[in-house]
């Protein structure tokens, strides 16, 4: 890694500590059954993953594919109930299993027809058990697909949260982006998920694109906001191998310049949205003043007790994260779906990464960390029995040294505000050398 990676501001988008290129085949194949044996299961979280896109954006490396052919979606859904009906009977007796939030995501969940979503719908609740009229359910969704049949279906069927990937109102941009939409279509489709009532709507944002500036990242920033959105997620714009602009040849070449553009209109955007109402839970999202809440864990579900259905998804006990093979590139994707759909037996995890205490405590850390309110001691000391600088002691000093943290062991830990624009840099800081080396040696594919 060159000194230019080392001190850039953007290493690594920590969604899920440890990352799926970190993930192996578990050559026990340990039986789901005996994987959540010991869990706690009064309040688990539900995750539904739908492989499929009309599109696939030029900076997209999510577990995605461009269409789908003729009874491809329907097969899928039969796989999925398949694999809900093995894992329902894997949890044990009805009685002491509850979902606490479920979501919907991809991919783009709604490239599913209504129907399709209604039979989606049915599988969380009828096959798993999850009461979706009861909790907070999340669903993704892009312009293109919020039509307003699939909104219908969605807000009848209790959906508390849509996220909408915009991306850029600038049309010069989304196409800069190999993202291809216009602005006039977005504003249809914001229009029509206000009609359905859906009580949280988040928009997606992303800055750094090529030929941005302040004032067209003001105007985008701006335009989404006329729609009161109770929810913002700013997302710097990374290339990645293998997706539409790193083959371009856009990846890969540190670039200060670019480094020093996107925290500009990070500060800049997030100032903005501070000074219209808006809170800032961690370096991404920005949350309405007044927005409804989503419930206890608030949309927070990469915590143990993630019950992941679907070939992109990942499901977290306290002793082994697992899922199934991940991929980038479009052929590997295509092969991992269709082994899905033809698969019978899903009561065993295949694919995955075990935790010890020592990971445990890192995760812990990390998603405490990467929000705004911070990592409170007590709680991490109740939950094992030391202390973070016991624990991370030289980590923690050296995000001190760079004015990134503040507080101490004692009185809980949070990140400066700096520290937060820094995110993509501390969550890597942290990793472990186990994680590390796991993930420097995945074949990308």
């Amino acid at each position: 890694m060159t000194t230019a990676q080392l001190t850039s501001p953007y290493q690594h988008y920590v969604y899920a500590y440890p990352h799926k290129t970190a993930y192996r085949r578990l050559p026990d194949r340990p039986a789901l059954a005996s994987l959540w044996a010991a869990e706690p299961k009064d309040a688990l979280s539900l995750y539904l993953h739908i492989p499929f896109c009309e599109v696939r954006c030029g900076f997209c490396n999510l577990f995605t594919r461009i269409g789908a052919p003729d009874g491809l979606t329907g097969a899928y859904l039969d796989a999925l109930e398949r694999q809900a009906d093995a894992v329902r009977e894997a949890l044990g007796q009805e009685g002491q299993v509850r979902f606490a939030t479920a979501a919907f995501g991809g991919g783009t969940p709604t490239f599913l027809t209504a129907a399709e979503l209604e039979r989606l719908c049915d599988i969380a609740e009828h096959r798993m058990g999850a009461d979706l009229r009861a909790v907070p359910l999340s669903v993704e969704a892009s312009p293109a697909t919020a039509t307003a049949d699939r909104l219908a279906v969605l807000a009848e069927r209790g959906t508390t949260r849509l996220s909408l990937g915009v991306q850029s109102f600038v049309d010069s941009e989304a196409r800069a982006a190999v993202r291809p939409q216009r602005r006039a279509d977005v504003e249809v489709a914001l229009a029509r998920i206000r009609d359905a009532r859906v009580p949280v709507l988040n928009i997606d944002l992303i800055y750094g694109i090529d030929g941005q500036t302040e004032r067209t990242w003001r105007h985008s920033l701006d335009a989404a906001l006329a729609w009161r959105p109770e929810e913002l997620y700013l997302y710097p714009l990374y290339v990645r191998p293998l997706t539409g602009l790193g083959r371009r040849g856009e990846e890969g070449r540190p670039d200060p310049a670019w480094d020093e553009q996107r925290l500009r209109l990070y500060r800049a955007g997030r100032d903005h949205l501070l000074a219209h109402g808006y809170t800032q839970q961690s370096m991404r999202m920005f949350r309405r003043t007044d927005a409804p809440r989503q419930g206890a864990d608030d949309y927070a579900c990469q915590t143990d007790g993630m019950i992941g259905l679907g070939c992109g998804a990942r499901s977290y006990t306290s002793a082994v994260h697992y899922s199934f093979d991940y991929a980038v590139g479009m052929h590997e994707i295509r092969g991992i779906i269709d082994g899905y759909v033809t698969t019978t037996d899903f009561t065993r995890a295949e694919v995955g990464y075990r935790m010890d205490g020592r990971e445990a405590r890192r995760r812990h850390l990390l998603q405490s960390l990467l929000q705004a309110e911070g990592l409170a001691t007590d709680d991490y000391r109740a939950r094992f029995g030391s202390s973070p600088d016991d624990d991370f002691g030289p980590e923690l000093g050296r995000l001190a040294d760079r004015g990134w943290l503040s507080g101490t062991g004692a009185s809980g830990l949070r990140l400066t505000p700096e520290g937060l624009a820094h995110s993509d840099a501390v969550g890597p800081e942290l990793f472990s050398p186990a994680v590390r080396a796991a993930m420097a040696a995945y074949a990308r594919k």
